[in-house]
């Protein structure tokens, strides 16, 4: 069975050599698992949506929430699936800093990333659109 999951966070370290180590740990691992997903940073905080096998992304958000690299971990969105939305990425990533604004202020009420203060689905739109647009880098 296949599950879709939404969360956000907050990163500890907020450095690039940091991020990337996340990321490059997330294309290592998630092929592997079957885990596919999309990953949006910026202003020190993550969204990321993971699809997969229900036990693989349990047992990936379990990890995240005890990964000392991420605080304030908040499950935003989580359903069972029929096909991935993301199937093509082991991990898209999308830097906020180089989008137009506008995409942001598409969906709050401020032109900036904060998962914090929309619901899931609108996060989750967010990233739908971002994917729609070409917005992601790293399909690998």
């Amino acid at each position: 069975m296949l599950v879709r999951l939404l969360y956000c966070s907050r990163s500890v370290d907020t450095s690039a050599e940091a991020i990337e180590s996340i990321l490059a740990q997330s294309r290592q691992h998630n092929p592997v698992s079957g885990i596919t997903g999309i990953l949006c940073y910026g202003s020190g905080i993550f969204l990321q949506c993971i699809e997969g096998g229900r036990m693989q992304v349990s047992d990936l958000f379990g990890s995240i929430q005890k990964d000392a690299r991420h605080k304030d971990v908040a499950l935003l969105h989580y359903e069972e699936i029929l096909e991935r939305r993301f199937g093509g990425w082991s991990m898209g990533q999308v830097n906020i800093t180089k989008l137009n604004h506008s995409v942001l202020l598409k969906y709050s009420e401020k032109p900036e990333l904060d998962p914090y203060a929309v619901s899931g689905k609108v996060s989750l739109s967010l990233l739908e659109d971002l994917a729609a647009t070409a917005a992601i880098c790293g399909r690998s």
